[in-house]
């Protein structure tokens, strides 16, 4: 197993089939990756205090950072990060005890926070912020900071969600391949 795969407390991280992990990158606990998921280079993920699932052909650019909410008399259940299937999140986004749904994109710099709750079929655009506890509705474009609904996605928009997970399952295999 990689040294970029960490336990915390006993706990590794643990991958489905045709999983790509970049060296540089470091996970660390409680972190279950599905089939072809991928983590590019400099992705810094911690399920220390609560877990992280990373969702089938999702793929994590290069400099994000995944965390997670503890347990509290506040929040029983703390906050877990929960990513679907066939997301893409952009280079420098930070996730924080949220929820993403499937074929989302989250866009470059993009900032979401605990609680969040990004529903299916969803863009974020670069740089925006999804405040503690908002709810992302499913179809549309949200940016700004704070996140704000700009406009339905377009039927290319929508057909782009799946399009850029298998770009990214395809970039993986060729990865793979060279190891």
């Amino acid at each position: 197993m990689p040294s970029s795969l960490r336990p915390y407390k006993g706990i590794y991280p643990t991958r489905a089939n045709n999983v790509y992990v970049d060296d540089s990158a470091v996970l660390i606990g409680d972190i279950l990756l599905e089939d072809d998921a991928s983590i590019w280079p400099l992705v810094a993920a911690r399920g220390d205090v609560n877990h992280i699932r990373i969702g089938a052909r999702t793929n994590v650019q290069d400099g994000s950072v995944l965390h997670v909410t503890r347990k509290s008399t506040e929040t029983p259940h703390g906050h877990p990060l929960i990513i679907g299937d066939d997301v893409t999140i952009g280079h420098k986004a930070m996730l924080h005890g949220c929820q993403v749904g499937n074929r989302v994109l989250v866009g470059m710099g993009a900032i979401l926070l605990d609680g969040a709750v990004i529903e299916d079929d969803v863009i974020i655009g670069a740089g925006s912020l999804v405040p503690p506890g908002k709810r992302l509705a499913s179809g549309y474009l949200y940016v700004g900071s704070p996140v704000k609904q700009a406009r339905p996605l377009s039927d290319k928009e929508r057909a782009f969600l799946p399009a850029s997970a298998d770009n990214y399952v395809r970039l993986k295999n060729e990865y793979l391949a060279e190891q």
